[in-house]
């Protein structure tokens, strides 16, 4: 995919003045070859109104910040740290927030644990992690955002243009304009920051009022994450993850992913110790950081679901050690977050 002149000076000015946004210089979605067709595309396939949807992209343009915010970092190697990753998300600040959110939708979390099987902590702990309960939920464009990463950014422009014709048909099935939604620079929507595939998906309307609605309802929010978990798997009671010790070469084991493949035991002949009360799959997690000893875990099944929400190990230790922490601090036992 050739990129115009136009907007790879928009993407250089972007990254030189991080407010930088959309660059009016570059071309108006509207006028691009793989826009028009991808419109025509959404016409026989969906009766989308040509005109009107060539209307809505000729007021959006490539994002600068997008493209930018997209891209791997230069140099990943030093940009990797669990311990700053973890600081961000498990401190006092979080945990405070998640037993406010929790005391004030209890009874929609214990409904939401009745029916999909998924626990209280877990639930409020990846809204915390998404969108700090909710306080930041995204200012970007969502129909720009994902029409600049699914014409202008090639390395995952098939799975952004999947998610653009989910975001315009869940648009029009809920009666609002694409333009008036906002979410975040990857095109995630509302409290529990859910992909439009996923919203239309596993959403579901936990209000009761006949609509579902992810950006102004917190228990559509509740009962969805917590769908979404028991959909890719989650199960009642069983652990999601327990620290190890590593006493041979761990890369065998590390390449063999974050999907648990081999038992308890099976690991152990291979030099992991953990106290595991059971001889259940698990995967060997490792949680780097530089200048400091690695971290070892043991991931189970339900460490693996969480990742089905982010493909990353660090965020779903993030979301599991949080919501260790709010179930700790919720009973009274309080939490060292160091």
């Amino acid at each position: 995919m050739k990129r115009p002149l136009a907007t790879l000076l928009c993407v250089l000015l972007g990254n030189l003045l991080p407010l930088v946004g959309h660059c009016q210089h570059a071309a108006a979605f509207s006028q691009n070859p793989e826009v028009k067709a991808f419109i025509t595309d959404m016409h026989d396939r969906y009766g989308f109104d040509v005109s009107h949807l060539t209307q809505q992209f000729a007021t959006i343009r490539p994002n600068a910040v997008v493209l930018r915010a997209i891209r791997p970092p230069a140099v990943p190697e030093k940009q990797r740290s669990w311990q700053r990753y973890r600081e961000r998300f498990v401190n006092s600040q979080r945990i405070a927030g998640g037993i406010s959110f929790w005391r004030r939708n209890a009874a929609t979390l214990q409904r939401a644990q009745a029916i999909y099987g998924v626990p209280p902590e877990v639930i409020v702990a990846i809204i915390g992690v998404e969108t700090v309960y909710g306080q930041d939920m995204g200012s970007f464009g969502v129909l720009e955002a994902l029409a600049s990463l699914a014409f202008e950014y090639p390395p995952r422009a098939e799975f952004f243009r999947g998610e653009l014709e989910q975001f315009l048909l869940l648009a029009r099935e809920s009666g609002v304009s694409p333009l008036s939604v906002k979410g975040s620079y990857a095109g995630a929507i509302g409290i529990p920051q859910f992909m439009p595939s996923s919203q239309r998906r596993f959403a579901v309307d936990f209000d009761g009022d006949d609509r579902i609605d992810l950006r102004n309802s917190t228990a559509d929010a509740i009962g969805s994450v917590a769908r979404f978990l028991q959909q890719h798997g989650w199960q009642y009671g069983a652990p999601v993850a327990v620290p190890a010790r590593v006493t041979a070469d761990p890369a065998p084991l590390l390449v063999l992913g974050i999907k648990p493949s081999l038992t308890v035991s099976e690991l152990a002949r291979e030099g992991v110790v953990a106290a595991a009360a059971s001889d259940l799959p698990a995967a060997l997690i490792d949680l780097v950081t530089p200048g400091a000893a690695t971290e070892y875990w043991l991931g189970f099944d339900n460490f693996y679901v969480i990742t089905r929400y982010n493909r990353s190990s660090f965020y779903a230790m993030a979301v599991f050690q949080l919501a260790e922490a709010l179930r700790a601090a919720r009973d009274g036992l309080g939490y060292d977050v160091r």
